[in-house]
């Protein structure tokens, strides 16, 4: 995979009133077949070599996303606005099937990059699980090097 733009990756979950926020930022790939836009990364744990990371894809089409993950839990979650999917989440112990609801996805993805936000939330039995917000930001590797050049002459 040719890694060649920087994906930052928010994400915020509220289980039982208690919020939880991670951040992510990797390289990774984006690109766009057939009036789709796709963005892939590896995700590696803190215990694993690199070699064991896992891939994550996220395919952007109009009005919903599919965030695919191989490697050790397969994962196939469809985010579709105003719709509700049952979707196979693997915990790492075991695969289960959740309801997800998308409320709110927003695409600003453009040729060189930009923002995806999605707001949805999981179900277990129809029980609500977790209220979840994901913003991931795309850009070109090196653009901040660019910018931050641009700046300092302008200086």
């Amino acid at each position: 995979m040719k890694e060649n733009y920087l994906i930052s990756i928010l994400g915020r979950q509220i289980v039982n009133g208690e919020q939880e926020e991670i951040e992510v930022t990797t390289f990774g790939q984006y690109s766009e077949k057939n009036g789709k836009r796709y963005i892939m990364y590896r995700e590696y744990e803190d215990t694993q070599p690199p070699q064991k990371g896992r891939t994550s894809t996220l395919k952007i089409e109009d009005g919903c996303v599919t965030l695919l993950r191989s490697g050790g839990d397969e994962t196939r979650l469809v985010l579709e606005r105003g719709k509700r999917h049952l979707c196979r989440y693997d915990t790492g112990f075991g695969a289960m099937t959740v309801g997800v609801y998308t409320h709110q996805l927003k695409n600003e993805l453009g040729e060189t990059g930009g923002k995806l936000s999605v707001r949805y939330t999981l179900d277990v039995n129809s029980a609500l699980a977790s209220v979840n917000e994901i913003i991931v930001t795309v850009r070109e590797a090196g653009a901040e090097k660019k910018e931050t050049t641009q700046n300092t002459e302008e200086q």
